[in-house]
């Protein structure tokens, strides 16, 4: 009796050996991208760029990311999440440089165009809290990742604000701190994280996932999701 009320308790909590690692590399991914989306605007407009272009330039990261973390979720499920999430860490590096090396508006377009295209850092580690998790201690799990989430957003408006201060206001020394943590997440992802779905799982669903416009559409007709995520929008 005492042991199986042993293995209960070792199945209702978070393994944190497990989890802890992905929580650090989600934290430092965060950092890096929220020193980088509060200066947008200010950025674009050292290269005279209307309030259009402005808003455009803040859309291009998330309508590219809207096409690129699905396809790259489908590939993570038959190839493993350690590749997927470290060739979309790369993206996010290369975005954050050529950022920091931006001398026209239109190389600003093409660094969030980079990052958002490789944007599947957040949906990969997502995935593999899934993969280390059981239906009991899955909601911890997504809760850390949300922690890092509310680290992130408030210490990387931070960081962004010392570097400027620091830089006498350039607008590329950011850039490169956020370059900075994204090679730090790509070395722990490399060295770090370990592989959470084994190569026996891979490619095993019956049924395609479908598109991100047909899912979104799908959780729209559900009273609950669909009204929370018209709220969201707006």
């Amino acid at each position: 009796m005492a042991t199986s009320s042993t293995k209960n308790n070792s199945e209702e909590k978070l393994g944190i050996k497990r989890s802890f690692p992905i929580f650090i590399i989600v934290l430092i991914d965060l950092l890096g991208l929220t020193v980088i989306i509060p200066l947008m605007p200010l950025y674009a407009a050292k290269f005279q760029a209307d309030a259009f272009a402005i808003g455009l330039l803040g859309a291009t990261y998330p309508i590219f990311q809207f096409i690129g973390a699905p396809l790259f979720r489908r590939i993570s499920d038959r190839y493993g999440r350690k590749p997927v999430l470290i060739i979309s860490q790369l993206g996010t590096f290369i975005g954050f440089l050529v950022l920091g090396f931006a001398n026209t508006l239109w190389v600003l377009f093409l660094a969030r165009l980079i990052d958002g295209i490789s944007g599947a850092n957040l949906s990969t580690a997502q995935a593999a809290i899934s993969d280390s998790t059981t239906a009991k201690t899955r909601t911890q799990g997504l809760g850390l990742i949300g922690a890092a989430f509310g680290i992130g957003l408030i210490l990387g408006p931070i960081i962004a604000f010392v570097a400027l201060s620091l830089s006498n206001n350039n607008y590329s020394i950011p850039a490169f701190v956020a370059a900075g943590f994204s090679a730090i997440s790509i070395l722990l992802s490399w060295f770090w994280f370990h592989e959470t779905l084994p190569a026996d799982k891979r490619g095993k669903g019956t049924q395609t996932p479908p598109s991100t416009l047909v899912a979104m559409l799908q959780a729209l007709r559900r009273p609950a999701t669909g009204l929370l995520l018209i709220l969201i929008f707006t």
